[in-house]
């Protein structure tokens, strides 16, 4: 009811198959680009972009870097800007510092954030993962 259908959340449960798990004692120096979907545990220093997919931190995890995907659920710590195409979720424990760009989000009281909230229209929204969102038009 109400186009509920149209922005369903994404879950983990979804990508069977094509999901991974960075183990709460491991650390992943360097960037990530995959399909599918990441839960991060453990730390990851450098960016993660997903084409198409899922970016969980879970309570324990640590991102330094930038996090680029259509869905991204937070409930650890981020340093770094977040990019989530079409959905954003926040639990209590999110701790984010960096700016947020996102088509649709929630938020958990106990979240903290920051940084700047930036909605994306939906023709942001489609722009392709390698273009730069925050580039400043050329107005000469």
């Amino acid at each position: 009811m109400w186009g509920s259908d149209k922005h369903k959340k994404a879950d983990i449960s979804q990508f069977g198959g094509k999901t991974t798990i960075i183990a709460q004692d491991a650390q992943i120096t360097g960037d990530m680009r995959f399909t599918g979907a990441v839960q991060i545990d453990g730390r990851v220093i450098g960016n993660i972009e997903a084409d198409e997919g899922l970016v969980r931190v879970s309570e324990h995890g640590y991102v330094e870097g930038v996090i680029r995907a259509p869905h991204v659920l937070i409930n650890g710590q981020v340093t770094g800007d977040v990019h989530a195409l079409e959905h954003l979720e926040l639990d209590a424990k999110a701790r984010i510092s960096g700016d947020l760009h996102y088509r649709f989000m929630e938020m958990v009281m106990g979240a903290q954030i920051s940084g700047q909230l930036n909605y994306l229209d939906e023709a942001t929204a489609q722009l392709p993962l390698d273009q730069d969102l925050l580039a400043v038009p050329d107005n000469s």
